[in-house]
């Protein structure tokens, strides 16, 4: 069960939180694969606690012999055997901590890969709603704050708590009576721990999200500076920066003055116990019921607790922390697993839709519910490819893109989508690719339940945009995010289909070369092809191009459309045209106006029926010289 976040001043609609209750659900089911090293852990931890349990003894057993006048050699024993301990202590501590510290790492990893794995399974619209700050927040202040926790609190916590049990323990061993001197501090440390903690969850929570709000507006601020300089509106997005990161800096110093509160009630909690402690010593004494190096124990026993103590509940502070972090974390992996409110439901037949240019998102563990998609059924390859029946599309309500939308490509066909901005184009294209969920209506397309259509490959439906990246590391790596076992030969293969090998074999290292980020830069029409390669070896039945030529500009757009007829040649396909001459090639143009079907047929049919298709083939072609159809 998730809770909706508090929504900031940015109008955002953010990603839940989980609940508390669910996100120890969560993290149960993460330590679960590797109980036998948690177990394995804690018992190696105990042991050392145990052992280290026995220094205190051993230090009375030394002041009762010199307090006696024992000979010297009568120490012999005891001080040897404190090394022995201190050895024992130290090599079984840090086994047992190297133990707790790999579970850790292990559930660590496990919930980047599933965050991961989750986000990018995220209906787009859904995201945009909460914008990009707030995930960027997630996936790196939150990931930051969970991984710091499971590094250094984990394994401290799990030794604070041992000891501290232990060490009551063999007090109330010495004398119970000492054990309930001790006990005196645990009511000022209980409720300095309650009034921490009750500040502390929502103090932190606050923390995390105006540290969203921040990065979202910085993230608009930077993003749209030309736009921002453009409208002189310089000062208005300084003073929002502004006023976001001082909203930040006040939760900060309200969580120091927390810390320096809950330090301040701890040292108070350790005077009443240690003062319990030496005057119930004094009595004993006095009353020949313990010796003095027993009650030199008991209080080592308890000054020994400081350090424990202190640090299981200072540790609260990196709990309370991470706990928000992983809240947020959780939030998100669960929102994937479900469906919105009027959306179709998951766990039905989805088809394989990964975004060229992107990385596959892996496939849901056993048991586990599919990420959220658009309802498929397979098709034959005898029947139509792709069928869109009464599709509504809303990023929002009152906000509506598509309306009832009916659409058939059979198979093979080559239909371009085109129309104004704004007019539905990359939404209903989103929507065929299964990475957008529709509102209403429904998507039969190749790839559902069972194999795909005869002839298609491991990929059912591909989507290539204009927003490409290019990853960092080799260009044949790069190439395999699409066909993982491609060989050399299906990588030039690819690259020749699309009129890319000259240019790749003429990098400095071939296919070896490192590309993206640190590495030799593509240009926007070179990156495009490098996408198009990688939608040849996927393979599908179906591909979706969203004006995947607009980043080329003029000079690379003659280039690029070749490159892209030639990637669709044999397979269903569905175009965004950016321009007018992809049209022209296409077997069918649909036009769409206002989120409607408002005409569909050939390019020549459309262009004489004066109709919107021709108002836009008049309005491109009025300062352009139309390509011909090669």
């Amino acid at each position: 069960m998730t809770t909706d976040s508090p929504t900031p001043d940015t109008g955002a609609e953010l990603l839940p939180i989980a609940t508390p209750a669910r996100t120890r659900a969560a993290l149960r089911t993460l330590i679960r694969p590797d109980r036998g090293l948690a177990l394995t852990g804690l018992g190696i931890l105990v042991g050392a606690t145990v052992v280290g349990l026995l220094v205190q003894p051993l230090l009375g057993r030394i002041v009762d012999i010199v307090a006696d006048g024992r000979p010297a050699g009568h120490l012999t024993l005891p001080v040897v055997l404190l090394v022995a301990v201190a050895v024992v202590q130290g090599l079984t501590t840090m086994l047992g901590l190297t133990r707790i510290a790999r579970l850790g790492e292990t559930v660590l990893a496990r919930l980047r890969e599933r965050f991961v794995e989750r986000a990018l399974n995220l209906p787009a619209d859904r995201l945009e709603r909460a914008g990009a700050g707030d995930l960027t927040a997630r996936v790196t202040g939150d990931v930051a704050r969970v991984a710091e926790a499971v590094r250094s609190a984990l394994p401290e916590m799990a030794r604070s708590v041992l000891a501290i049990l232990l060490t009551l323990g063999a007090l109330a061993l010495l004398d119970v009576r000492f054990l309930l001197a001790a006990l005196l501090a645990v009511p000022v440390q209980l409720l300095t721990a309650r009034w921490y903690v009750r500040r502390a969850l929502t103090l932190y929570a606050d923390q995390r999200v105006a540290n969203g709000a921040q990065q979202q507006q910085l993230l608009e601020t930077i993003g749209g500076a030309v736009t921002v300089r453009g409208h002189r509106l310089e000062e208005q997005h300084a003073e929002r920066s502004a006023g976001r990161s001082r909203k930040a800096v006040d939760l900060t110093m309200r969580s120091v003055n927390l810390v320096l509160g809950f330090y301040g009630r701890l040292h108070i909690a350790e005077y009443i116990g240690l003062a319990a402690v030496l005057i119930a010593g004094f009595w004993l004494v006095r009353d020949g019921a313990v010796s003095i190096g027993t009650a030199t124990a008991a209080a080592l026993y308890f000054h020994s607790l400081f350090g424990p103590v202190n640090a299981a509940l200072v540790l609260l502070d990196d709990a309370q922390s991470a706990a928000a972090g992983l809240a947020r974390l959780v939030g998100v992996t669960d929102l994937a697993e479900q469906p919105e409110a009027g959306k179709p439901e998951a766990g039905k037949p989805t088809a394989g839709k990964p975004e060229v240019g992107k990385p596959e998102a892996g496939k849901p563990e056993a048991g586990k519910a599919a990420p959220a998609s658009v309802p498929r059924q397979r098709i034959a390859s005898s029947e139509a490819a792709v069928t869109v029946h009464a599709v509504s599309h809303a990023y929002g309500p009152g906000r509506p893109v598509l309306h009832e939308v009916s659409l058939t490509l059979e198979p093979g066909e080559h239909v371009a989508l085109v129309g104004t901005s704004g007019a539905g184009k990359s939404t209903l294209a989103r929507i065929v690719a299964g990475v957008q969920q529709p509102t209403a209506g429904t998507v039969t397309s190749p790839g559902g339940e069972g194999s795909a259509p005869a002839g298609a490959g491991e990929h059912p439906v591909v989507l290539v945009t204009q927003e490409v990246h290019v990853f960092t590391g080799t260009l044949a790596e790069d190439l395999r995010l699409a066909r993982p076992d491609a060989t050399d030969a299906d990588l030039h293969a690819a690259l020749a289909t699309v009129h890319a090998l000259d240019w790749a074999e003429a990098l400095p290292d071939g296919l070896g070369t490192v590309v993206g980020e640190g590495g030799h830069r593509l240009d926007p029409a070179r990156a495009q092809q490098l996408a198009l390669a990688r939608l040849v070896l996927a393979d599908p039945a179906l591909a979706v191009l969203d004006e995947a030529t607009a980043e080329a500009g003029s000079a690379g757009a003659r280039v690029l459309e070749r490159s892209a007829e030639a990637a669709l040649d044999g397979r269903t396909a569905l175009v965004v045209a950016h321009r007018l001459t992809q049209a022209v090639a296409a077997d069918r143009v649909v036009v769409l106006e206002a989120g409607r079907v408002v005409e569909s047929g050939p390019h020549d049919e459309l262009r004489d029926a004066d109709g919107p298709y021709a108002a836009l083939w008049r309005a491109w072609s009025g300062s352009r010289t139309a390509a011909p159809h090669p």
